[in-house]
């Protein structure tokens, strides 16, 4: 399990960046680093013992952009996961790198990842 740094920018309700996901450890941004598991795509915050994790099978959809619960950072790449939680749409901000070339490899992978969860 080789981990990375990055950052979390936060998850938003339903795709309105006003309505922010709280549960499980969701809520606060902070810089920290990620990792792939068997399971699932997962990332803590520097300083906290909380492991932000999002099942494979639970992941609709992996997209781009430049902001990201009304947040911008710079013109940096912001992938964002789309999943599901029960009867909620969510998307979950990162940033895996500093450009595009940088940050292509984070979704490739998980993009793989994916497939491989579902066959």
């Amino acid at each position: 399990m080789e981990k990375h740094p990055g950052s979390y920018l936060g998850t938003e309700i339903n795709q309105s960046w006003w309505r922010r996901y709280k549960d499980n450890g969701f809520f606060a941004r902070g810089a920290g680093e990620y990792w792939f598991d068997q399971t699932g795509f997962c990332f803590q915050r520097l300083l906290t013992r909380t492991q932000l994790c999002i099942p494979y099978e639970q992941i609709v959809q992996i997209r781009r952009d430049t902001w990201h619960a009304g947040t911008w950072r710079l013109g940096r790449p912001i992938v964002k996961v789309i999943w599901e939680r029960g009867d909620m749409l969510l998307s979950s901000g990162f940033i895996v790198g500093r450009d595009e070339e940088s940050t292509q490899p984070f979704v490739d992978e998980l993009a793989g990842r994916l497939q491989r969860a579902r066959f």
